[in-house]
C-alpha cells in the first residue's frame, strides 16, 4: 500500500489530531446511526494507504471539509477507489523514503490550493511545529541520495524551465502583487512541478530539482504572505526548506529562513524572527552572501529595536550597513536580487523609528525613496518615508508622499500593501488640517476599490 500522503496534508492543514479525527467520525457515524470505535491506531492504517469499509471515507470527508470550511471529495482525502493502487514511483536510496513522502505531501497541498483558490489555508503553526523545520534544515542527517525511479526522465533542461518560471513570477509579483501572482505559481507548482519531482532522475539532477522546486515554493509563499494567508505561506516556507536542504544548498537555504524572519517580523514575533536569524548566520557562516547577510542584520535591527534593545540595533545596524557595501549583484544567488539599493535604508529607518531616532530615521528614508526600486518597494518607501514625517509633526510633508504612494500603487494586488496603506491613512487622520484630511480620503478612496 501507499501511504496516503492527501489524507496526511488535510489532517495538517485541518490542525487535526489522528485521535480527534477518529473521535469526530464515531461521533458523526452515531448521528447517522452507525455504530464506529476508531481510535488513533485506526487513522494510523488509514495514513499507511488503508481504506475504511462502508461509508467511513464519506464520513471523513465530512469531518475534514467541516473543518476546513469546503466540500471534501473521496479523491481529496485520497480514498477515490478509481486512484487505489496507482503507483507514485519510490526514491531508490531507502535512506530517503521520507523525502519522498514528504513530496507527496507538498504536491498534495500544492493541488488542494489550486483547486481550492478561495480557501483561506491552514492556522499558523507555533512553538516545537514552527521551529522544527529549521531544526531540521541546520541539523543531520543529510540526504545522502536523491534520486528518483518514478515517470519520464528529468533533464538540465527541464529544471532550467523551473528556473525561468521562477524570475517570471518573481517579476510579476513585484510589479503586480502577491494575490495576482499567487495563483499562476500554485498553478505552475501543481501542473509542472510536481509531475517532475514524480520522475526519474539521478542524485545530481535531483538535487538541482529540489533547488529550483523549493524556489518556485518560496515564492509562491511569498505570494501567499502577501494576500496575507499566513498558515499557507508558512508552510510553503518550511517545504522551501525542506527542498533546500534536499539539495544541498546551504545558502539557498538560508534565504528561506530570511524569509521566515521577514514574516515573523510582520507577525510581531520578535523572539522567534531573532532565533531564525541566528540559524541563518551560525549555519551559513563565514559562506553567507553579502546580500543575504545585510537583510538578515537589518531585519534583526528591528526585532531589537522593537523590544527596545538599543545597543543590539545599533550593533546590527552596523553589521548590516558593513555587508551592503560588500554586495556584488553578478556574484549572488538568484534569489537575493530582492536586496537592492535602498533596501537596507528603508528597514533601518523603520528600526530607527521604533527607537525615536527622527532624523537618523529621515535621512536613510530620504536616500531610500531616491533609490532605484520596483513598483512595490517604491510603495514601501514611500509609506516610509510618510511615517516619518508623520512622526516628526509634519503632516503636509507626509500628505505629499503619500499622494505619491497611492499613485505608485495603482493596480497592484497585495493585501501586505493594503494593510500599510491603511496604517498611514489611519496616522493622517490623527493630524488635523486639510492637507492630511485630503491625503487620508486619497488613501480610503484608493482602498474602496476591491480585486
Amino acid at each position: 500500500m501507499e501511504p496516503n500522503s492527501q489524507l496526511d496534508a488535510l489532517l495538517d492543514q485541518a490542525g487535526m489530531s489522528r485521535a480527534g479525527l477518529a473521535t469526530r467520525v464515531n461521533r458523526l457515524g452515531n448521528h447517522a446511526g452507525i455504530t464506529l470505535r476508531y481510535d488513533h491506531t485506526a487513522v494510523a492504517r488509514w495514513l499507511k494507504g488503508q481504506r475504511p469499509r462502508g461509508r467511513v471515507p464519506e464520513l471523513i470527508c465530512e469531518v475534514l471539509g467541516r473543518q476546513l470550511g469546503r466540500t471534501l471529495t473521496l479523491s481529496d482525502i485520497g480514498m477515490d477507489v478509481t486512484a487505489a493502487g496507482r503507483p507514485l514511483g519510490a526514491p531508490l536510496g531507502s535512506a530517503e523514503a521520507g523525502l519522498g513522502r514528504f513530496m507527496e505531501r507538498a504536491a498534495s497541498l500544492w493541488r488542494s490550493d489550486q483547486v481550492h483558490s478561495d480557501w483561506p489555508g491552514p492556522s499558523l503553526l507555533t512553538g516545537a511545529a514552527a521551529v522544527a523545520p529549521v531544526w531540521e534544515w541546520e541539523n543531520p542527517p543529510e540526504d545522502r541520495d536523491v534520486s528518483h525511479a518514478g515517470g519520464p526522465e528529468v533533464t538540465g533542461a527541464d529544471v532550467g524551465v523551473l528556473h525561468s518560471a521562477r524570475g517570471h513570477y518573481e517579476h510579476l509579483y513585484r510589479n503586480a502583487g502577491g494575490v495576482a501572482t499567487r495563483a499562476r505559481v500554485v498553478g505552475f507548482l501543481n501542473g509542472e512541478v510536481a509531475p517532475l519531482l514524480r520522475g526519474s532522475y539521478n542524485d545530481t539532477t535531483g538535487r538541482e530539482l529540489c533547488r529550483a522546486a523549493g524556489s518556485l515554493a518560496a515564492i509562491s509563499g511569498i505570494c501567499a504572505y502577501d494576500a496575507d494567508a499566513q498558515g499557507l505561506a508558512q508552510r510553503y516556507f518550511h517545504q522551501a526548506l525542506r527542498l533546500g536542504k534536499a539539495s544541498g544548498d546551504l545558502l539557498f537555504g538560508g534565504y528561506v529562513v530570511a524569509l521566515l524572519v521577514n514574516q515573523a517580523l510582520f507577525l510581531g514575533d520578535c523572539r522567534h524572527a531573532l532565533a531564525c536569524a541566528q540559524a541563518v548566520l551560525r549555519t551559513t557562516g563565514a559562506h553567507i552572501s553579502p546580500a543575504l547577510a545585510t537583510d538578515v542584520y537589518a531585519m534583526q535591527a528591528g526585532a531589537y529595536a522593537r523590544l527596545g534593545d538599543r545597543p543590539n540595533a545599533y550593533d546590527c545596524m552596523r553589521r548590516a550597513e558593513a555587508y551592503s557595501e560588500r554586495i556584488r549583484p553578478e556574484e549572488e544567488p538568484e534569489e537575493t536580487s530582492y536586496v537592492q539599493p535602498g533596501l537596507v535604508e528603508v528597514r533601518l529607518a523603520e528600526a530607527l523609528i521604533l527607537l525615536g531616532e527622527l532624523s537618523a530615521a529621515a535621512r536613510y528614508a530620504q536616500e531610500a525613496a531616491r533609490a532605484p526600486a520596483h513598483v512595490r518597494g517604491r510603495v514601501n518607501r514611500l509609506a516610509t518615508l510618510t511615517d516619518v514625517a508623520l512622526h516628526a509633526g509634519e503632516p503636509e510633508r507626509a500628505a505629499v508622499t503619500a499622494a505619491e504612494m497611492v499613485d505608485t500603487a495603482q493596480g497592484i494586488e497585495s493585501q501586505r500593501l493594503r494593510g500599510r496603506m491603511r496604517r498611514v491613512r489611519k496616522r493622517l487622520e490623527q493630524h488635523p488640517g486639510t492637507s492630511a484630511a485630503k491625503a487620508a480620503k486619497l488613501i480610503e478612496d484608493s482602498l474602496s476599490v476591491p480585486f
